[in-house]
């Protein structure tokens, strides 16, 4: 039996979640669908230039599990771009912080290590 994964730690939540090409009913296109973890792996290394190893520590993972992640989410978006199919983001597993009861536990994976997120 494989090991339960892990919650990776995922600072922001997008306000839009579906991007489609324009012009052409949702019901005639092909959906692909990007984790919120994918999402994270994306903005920390794409949008804020974090290194590898800086967005691992970030998401709580290993060096290794962010890079499948990341490349895992870019080819979606590739994917997505160059067949023009929809993106919808959602799901995954990953914990957001800022959403934790009283800042001492996931609500989701019930994990308590809080620490130094930022």
């Amino acid at each position: 039996m494989p090991r339960p994964k892990k919650c990776r730690f995922v600072g922001i939540e997008p306000d839009v979640k579906i991007y489609k090409p324009a012009g052409i009913p949702m019901n005639d296109l092909d959906i692909i669908r990007l984790s919120m973890d994918e999402l994270e792996s994306i903005r920390l290394a794409d949008f804020d230039a974090k290194t590898h190893e800086q967005a691992a520590e970030q998401m709580r993972v290993s060096r290794a599990t962010f890079g499948r992640i990341l490349e895992k989410g870019r080819m979606k978006i590739a994917d997505a771009l160059i067949n023009g199919k929809v993106i919808i983001i959602e799901g995954g597993d990953f914990c957001n912080p800022g959403n934790w009861k009283n800042k001492s536990e996931c609500g989701f994976c019930k994990r308590k290590d809080f620490g130094k997120y930022e």
